[in-house]
């Protein structure tokens, strides 16, 4: 039995954030780098959300989808930047236990919300350039609702099982996390009972959510291809491909960080800094939700030409 270990102490009441592990004393520059990010990137997709929703032009499903995925990159860094600010410019970082379980299960939920409204952009894509008469038919209200309520129940049933399962663990004297913000593995690395179950968990999730839908999108995009390949004409290909640069670009800019942290915190979690890891969970959480905005901003024409044409008035 574990030095220190207490049988009782089945959910410690606080835990302590310390930022990046070995940069504690150094983030000043790289807090401020952070705060302007994520000020720019509010400031972005609040922009984005009231040009579809004010413009008439942009009331299509694929423009429904980037408002739901404007507001989910507002709320998913607002829960934990702020504390993230605390810790690297005040030392603040205390939390206590029910507000990181909550953290944790907003951080998860909202990455598979993201993940599902991608998924989501795919198929309307899909159906857009391989049916484009049956589109309107396709694409119904009715439609447009159930997807919704799909993508948010599935994040809902896959993730609150994180931090349940975080209940059930017992910890030791040390409750000290080392990350920025209450992720679910460096929780679970401070307890001191078994937590495979928790690991194989994570696992799953991950498998249910990342790789069940780069592997949906990763369909519709072929059968995209296949379809733009048949048209005659050059510039209809570069029309058809050209609707989906835009969407391709994010879900490059989505996945990649994630993959990375995913897979390094399981395989390389000996090899890589810690501060390394917990440095590309930062990046992922705020880099990602500013360039969405900046990547369909610039490649999608009517978001484009109405963002000119409000700042210039």
């Amino acid at each position: 039995m574990p030095i220190g270990y207490n049988s009782s102490f089945a959910m410690p009441p606080t835990f302590l954030l310390i930022g990046i592990p070995g940069l504690q004393g150094g983030t000043f520059w790289l807090s401020i780098i952070f705060c302007a990010i994520y000020i720019l990137s509010v400031m972005g997709n609040c922009a984005v959300f009231y040009i579809i929703k004010t413009e008439k032009s942009l009331q299509g499903p694929m423009y429904f989808f980037l408002s739901m995925l404007a507001v989910n990159d507002v709320v998913m860094p607002s829960s934990i930047v702020p504390k993230m600010m605390g810790i690297f410019w005040f030392g603040a970082g205390q939390i206590d236990a029910p507000s990181c379980l909550a953290q944790m299960f907003f951080v998860n939920s909202f990455c598979a919300v993201t993940s599902g409204v991608l998924t989501a952009m795919a198929y309307d894509r899909y159906v857009a350039i391989c049916f484009p008469l049956r589109y309107v038919s396709v694409f119904t209200n009715a439609l447009l609702v159930k997807l919704v309520a799909a993508i948010v129940v599935r994040a809902i049933v896959i993730i609150l099982p994180i931090p349940l399962m975080v209940l059930r663990l017992r910890f030791c004297t040390n409750t000290v996390i080392s990350h920025s913000y209450c992720d679910h593995m460096a929780v679970v690395n401070l307890s001191c009972s078994d937590t495979h179950i928790n690991n194989i968990y994570g696992i799953v999730a991950v498998l249910c959510t990342m790789v069940t839908d780069l592997t949906l999108i990763g369909l519709s995009y072929a059968m995209i291809l296949r379809e733009v390949y048949k048209l005659s004409s050059t510039h209809a290909r570069h029309k058809a491909l050209g609707t989906c640069g835009s969407h391709v670009c994010v879900i490059i800019v989505a996945y990649f960080p994630l993959a990375f942290s995913a897979i390094t915190y399981r395989i390389g979690q000996n090899r890589i800094p810690q501060s390394v890891h917990v440095f590309f969970a930062d990046v992922y959480i705020i880099l990602t939700v500013f360039l969405d905005p900046l990547i369909y901003g610039l490649k999608t024409k009517q978001i484009r030409e109405r963002n000119f044409s409000t700042f210039w008035r």
